[in-house]
């Protein structure tokens, strides 16, 4: 996918996206990967780069996401939306028994895009969610990510949307870094965890 012709891309999803944007004027990108993301598209893409929106929101599951799909993404009328959601799903199971069906996960995703490409038509960009275990409790929690994993690719293929493998470029690096050198907790990345974000989805997107 390129941008070109793009004017508005919005970013979508939790914690990871969010990374205090609220309190980031006058930009309101907050300090991680879409501050990255917009910050290179400036340098490349020059005075035709699009506006770039954030529009995550810390602890968000995809059940949250989609009460404010409509208000936070459709209305911004994008031309590209990169959403980034599902490991929440995941560790609500395992610290508050919340549990999140798969087949629920890929319904809901599937129908948020459906309501928004019927009502902008935007591209879509889809980013795994990623988990880089640092204790010995997060490996079993691979047993209810990864099927969500593979929806998100389902729904990749089923929209023609550009895929950004980030579980997997995560755990790539993690296996040379170390996780926690990644993300300290195995799920919100450091200043490294985000760059290897922002360098993964633009390399993707990009091409």
């Amino acid at each position: 996918m390129q941008l070109e012709g793009a004017r508005t891309v919005v970013f979508a999803g939790d914690s990871v996206t969010d990374c205090g944007h609220t309190g980031d004027p006058p930009r309101h990108l907050g300090h991680g990967y879409v501050r990255l993301v917009d910050d290179a598209l400036a340098t490349v893409l020059g005075a035709s780069a699009p506006r770039v929106v954030n529009s995550g929101t810390s602890g968000n599951r995809l059940v949250d996401l989609e009460r404010r799909w409509q208000a936070d993404v459709i209305d911004q009328r994008p031309d590209v939306v990169s959403v980034l959601i599902g490991v929440n799903d995941t560790w609500r199971r395992y610290d508050r028994g919340m549990l999140s069906l798969t087949t629920e996960f890929e319904a809901r995703y599937d129908r948020m895009l459906g309501a928004l490409v019927e009502a902008t038509h935007a591209r879509l960009v889809l980013v795994e969610p990623f988990l880089v275990p640092v204790d010995d409790d997060q490996p079993a929690w691979r047993a209810d990510l990864d099927p969500k994993i593979d929806a998100v690719h389902r729904l990749a293929e089923k929209w023609s949307a550009t895929l950004v493998s980030a579980d997997r470029e995560m755990r790539e690096r993690a296996r040379v870094v170390g996780a926690a050198a990644l993300a300290d907790d195995g799920v919100h990345p450091t200043d490294l965890g985000h760059k290897v974000l922002a360098d993964l989805w633009l390399d993707t997107v990009l091409g």
